[in-house]
C-alpha cells in the first residue's frame, strides 16, 4: 500500500422496493432472519433510489458517514455488522492509473468515508433503509473488489435492513426465509442464517405493462419504527404466527405463478389481501400499531369500489409500515384513469404547483389530459361513485410519484454524481 495521501472512491445507485407479500417479524433480531418468505417489486431508480459514495484513504482516521447531508453515527450494530462482513471478504485492489495498491490485509486498518442521499423521504414507509443498506453493501463490495454474487451480497445487506436484501435486484424479487436458525442450533456454522437471501424471480422487462403510482400521504417519520413494531408483533400477535405458518407459504406459491403468467387478477387479489393482513397483524399487536390513516383507508375504498364496478381488478394497492399508498395499475391506460381519479379526490391546494405535486414519470399527466389546475377542476365524477360520497380532500396527499418496475443497483462512473470530494474524501459543498 503506497504511503501517499490518495483517495479511492466508488459511487453507486440502488433502487427501493415495495413488498407485495410482506415481511413482518424476525425469528432472529441480530442476524435479521424473517419469520416468512416475502416478494417485492423493485421501483425505477430514476424516481426512487439511494445514491452512495464510498471512499477509502490512509489519511482517514475513522469511519464516518453522512446521510442526506448530515453526519450520522456508524456505531449501531447494523452498520457495524455490514462493515465487518464486507471487510472480512475484501480482496486485493489495484488502480494502476492512480498508482494505488491495496492488499487484502490492509482493509482491516483502512478507514472509510460514506455519503448517502435518498431522493425520497427517509423513514416514512417508502423503504428508505432498504435502498440505503443495499447501496452501502453494493458500493463497498465494488470498492473492496468482493467476489460474491448479488444473492450472497444480499445476505450481508439483510443484516443492515431485512428488506435491503431485495434491493440488490431489479424486477420481482423473493427473499427466502432460509432453513438455518429455524431451530436454535448448537453449531455456529449451521446457525448463521446464511441461506436467508434474495433471488430474482423475473427482471424488470418481464412485466413492463405495470405502472405504479405512490400517494405520499405523509413524509413524516413514523411513530412506531418497523423494528419496534415487528418485535411487538412477534411477541404478542397470534395472527402473525398463523400468517407465517399457514397463509404466507401458500401465497408465495400463488404470487410467483401470477407474476410468471402476467395474471393481474390473481396478482392484485394477493397483493391487496396481503397488505390488509399485514395491517391486521399490526392491529392484533399489543399495544396496537396504526400505520395507516383516514386518507389511506379512503384510497383503499376508492380502489375497491372501482375494481368491483368493472368486475375485475384494475389496480392493486399495498401499504408498507406507513400511510403511503402504493398503487399498481395493470397497464398505462388504467394508470391514467387512476391518476385522474386520485386527482379528483385529492386535488392539490390552490397554492401548490402541479409540477411538484405529481413527480416521477410526468408523461402520465399528459396522457391523462392534465396540464394545470383548470384540468383537475374539470375532472368528471368517476362513474362508480355516487355524487353523495364525492367529497374532495384537498391537501390530504402531499404529492404523487408515478413510476414503474425498475432495474437493480448500478455503478455511476460520472464523477459529478459522486457525493464526496475526490481529493479530500469529505462531502461536496451543497
Amino acid at each position: 500500500m503506497a504511503a501517499e495521501k490518495w483517495v479511492l472512491m466508488v459511487t453507486a445507485q440502488t433502487p427501493t422496493n415495495i413488498a407485495v407479500i410482506k415481511y413482518w417479524g424476525k425469528r432472529d433480531e441480530t442476524l435479521i432472519l424473517p419469520v416468512n418468505d416475502s416478494i417485492s417489486v423493485t421501483l425505477d431508480p430514476d424516481h426512487l433510489c439511494t445514491t452512495t459514495t464510498v471512499a477509502v484513504s490512509p489519511s482517514f482516521d475513522q469511519d464516518r458517514m453522512w446521510l442526506n447531508g448530515k453526519e450520522i453515527s456508524l456505531g449501531g450494530g447494523r452498520y457495524q455488522n455490514c462493515l465487518k462482513e464486507i471487510r472480512s471478504r475484501a480482496c486485493d485492489v489495484e488502480d494502476t492509473e492512480k498508482g494505488i495498491k491495496i492488499e487484502k490485509k490492509d482493509w482491516q486498518k483502512l478507514h472509510l468515508h460514506i455519503a448517502s442521499f435518498n431522493n425520497f423521504p427517509t423513514a416514512a414507509g417508502l423503504a428508505s433503509s432498504a435502498a440505503g443498506f443495499a447501496c452501502l453493501v453494493f458500493s463497498l463490495a465494488k470498492l473492496m473488489n468482493l467476489k460474491e454474487n448479488q444473492s450472497q451480497l444480499s445476505a450481508i445487506a439483510r443484516q443492515g435492513s431485512g428488506s435491503a436484501c431485495r434491493s440488490l435486484f431489479g424486477g420481482f424479487v423473493k427473499w427466502i426465509l432460509g432453513k438455518l436458525m429455524l431451530v436454535p442450533s448448537q453449531h455456529l456454522q449451521e446457525g448463521n442464517g446464511s441461506d436467508s437471501l434474495a433471488v430474482q424471480l423475473v427482471d424488470e422487462e418481464h412485466w413492463n405493462d405495470l405502472v405504479i403510482i405512490i400517494a405520499v400521504v405523509s413524509s413524516r417519520q413514523k411513530e412506531t419504527s418497523s423494528t419496534t413494531g415487528m418485535r411487538e408483533s412477534v411477541e404478542t400477535s397470534l395472527l402473525l404466527q398463523h400468517r407465517a405458518k399457514e397463509v404466507v407459504p401458500k401465497r408465495i406459491v400463488q404470487m410467483e405463478e401470477a407474476i410468471q403468467n402476467h395474471d393481474f387478477s390473481s396478482f392484485a387479489q394477493l397483493t391487496c389481501a396481503d397488505s390488509n393482513q399485514f395491517h391486521a397483524v399490526c392491529l392484533d399487536t399489543s399495544p396496537p400499531i396504526f400505520y395507516m390513516n383516514d386518507t389511506s383507508h379512503r384510497i383503499i375504498s376508492y380502489v375497491e369500489r372501482w375494481n368491483r364496478s368493472v368486475g375485475s381488478p384494475q389496480v392493486a394497492y399495498t401499504f408498507d409500515a406507513g400511510p403511503n399508498a402504493v398503487l399498481i395499475a395493470r397497464n398505462r391506460k388504467i394508470a391514467t384513469e387512476l391518476l385522474q381519479r386520485l386527482l379528483f379526490f385529492f386535488p392539490p391546494n390552490s397554492e401548490t404547483d402541479l409540477n411538484s405535486y405529481v413527480l416521477g414519470d410526468k408523461s402520465i399527466l399528459h396522457d391523462a389530459g392534465i396540464d394545470g389546475m383548470k384540468d383537475i377542476e374539470a375532472l368528471p365524477l368517476p362513474p362508480e361513485i355516487n355524487s353523495i360520497s364525492a367529497q374532495k380532500y384537498s391537501g390530504d396527499v402531499n404529492y404523487f410519484i408515478c413510476t414503474r418496475p425498475g432495474g437493480g443497483p448500478v455503478l455511476l462512473s460520472d464523477d459529478s454524481k459522486a457525493l464526496l470530494n475526490p481529493k479530500s474524501g469529505l462531502p461536496k459543498e451543497a
